[in-house]
């Protein structure tokens, strides 16, 4: 049987310290997802951390306008099955949106494995299919899908759906597409960053790899600050054979 921890470094709230905790937390959003009655309960120190977090990353502003940080919210939500987060849809309609703004990010979501099939078909079939070309035709299609949405804001919904997908080669598509827009790279790190919520840091960090992969291999011209981190050498997973970082994602294809 595990032991106890000390009591001295876990303060658990008394039941009456805890509704009112609750409470409160109810009070400020209008509503109360139940796990949260888990972590105050068992784990405060956690749920102040949890609540931390989730400020800095959804609520903090930073380079993306609230339409744009919802069109990014809407995509990833679509894309992880996350029916949970209605707030955002109010979020939406508050900064500007409406249904028919919604029903093409919705499209654009849905259109994200189409970037599999083109490579796929021009991977295999180029031959018989002259002409064919996976990147100009997913952004056409891109193009014709996105009525009524932002261009940058597109983009980086659809990053950040490729990245939730972890299709690797639509992500490095995209985040070249992002460079060429002059989308600043502060608001590329903010719809990856997104991303930690819903479907946890490993895929922000992939995405991540991937970015910092173009920008080594000169496929990207990154500021002189991203550039101090992207022509960073031996970041990677722990390898012992090496008793360092082992290969990033591009690295291994």
């Amino acid at each position: 049987m595990t032991s106890s921890p000390d009591p001295k470094t876990i303060q658990q709230p008394t039941p009456e310290e805890l509704r009112e905790r609750l409470a409160e937390l109810r009070a400020a959003r209008g509503f109360l997802l139940p796990h949260h009655g888990v972590m105050a309960a068992a784990m405060p120190d956690l749920h102040r951390a949890y609540l931390d977090m989730y400020r800095a990353v959804t609520l903090t502003e930073r380079r993306l306008t609230p339409i744009e940080k919802e069109i990014v919210w809407l995509a990833i939500l679509v894309t992880t099955g996350e029916s949970i987060g209605t707030h955002h849809l109010e979020l939406l309609r508050q900064a500007g949106g409406d249904t028919e703004m919604a029903a093409s990010v919705i499209r654009l979501a849905g259109y994200a494995p189409v970037f599999d099939a083109l490579s796929f078909a021009d991977g295999h079939w180029r031959d018989y299919l002259p002409g064919l070309n996976a990147q100009r035709h997913y952004q056409d299609g891109f193009d014709r899908l996105r009525d009524g949405v932002p261009a940058e804001a597109s983009e980086l919904a659809l990053l950040s759906v490729q990245a939730a997908r972890g299709e690797r080669h639509a992500i490095a598509y995209h985040i070249r597409r992002c460079y060429e827009l002059g989308i600043a790279e502060e608001a590329i790190a903010e719809a990856l960053g997104y991303l930690m919520w819903p479907c946890g840091v490993n895929v922000f960090l992939e995405a991540c790899t991937i970015w910092q992969h173009l920008i080594r291999a000169k496929e990207v011209e990154a500021s002189p600050l991203f550039a101090v981190w992207g022509e960073m050498e031996g970041l990677g997973a722990y390898n012992p054979a090496l008793g360092g970082a082992g290969p990033g994602a591009f690295d291994r294809d």
